[in-house]
């Protein structure tokens, strides 16, 4: 998990069960989490829309899917290299980041943050390969004055 300024945070379920992965969640006093998959489908247990929306429930977590914030699948193999390719993928997705669509799930992510500790969760464990942190940096820009 990566923490950034104010009340948002990166998670990754990547390695772990739902168990575990609730158990994080509630260590660092999360209250929301935004999931920003496209499809919100995993072959992991526990990790599909409603499965997880169910167990985080029961934990006292609030579930949100921002589908608007998901990377489309054409453009997901990239994010893990460190080469041109890569670069291109990020690219391609700060790009998808300025659709109507996108800025307002960006501006809904950091209201939701505003009075609540938020969890923004896709799959891979390292961050620097998924493109939450290209969603963080985003509400980051978002929240800086004008």
């Amino acid at each position: 998990m990566t923490t950034t300024s104010g009340a948002l945070l990166g998670v990754g379920y990547e390695g772990l069960d739902i168990d575990a992965f609730i158990s994080r969640l509630r260590l660092r006093g999360v209250q929301v989490v935004v999931d920003v998959r496209l499809n919100p489908l995993s072959r992991k247990r526990g990790f599909s829309k409603v499965a997880l929306a169910s167990a985080l429930a029961v934990a006292g977590i609030e579930y949100q899917h921002l589908k608007a914030l998901g990377n489309p699948k054409d453009n997901r193999a990239g994010f893990a290299l460190e080469d041109e390719a890569g670069e291109l993928s990020r690219a391609r997705y700060s790009a998808e980041l300025k659709s109507d669509s996108a800025r307002a799930a960006l501006v809904e992510l950091s209201s939701l943050a505003e009075d609540r500790k938020v969890a923004v969760m896709c799959f891979e464990a390292d961050e620097s390969t998924c493109h939450r942190a290209i969603v963080l940096s985003a509400v980051e820009q978002l929240r800086q004055p004008a």
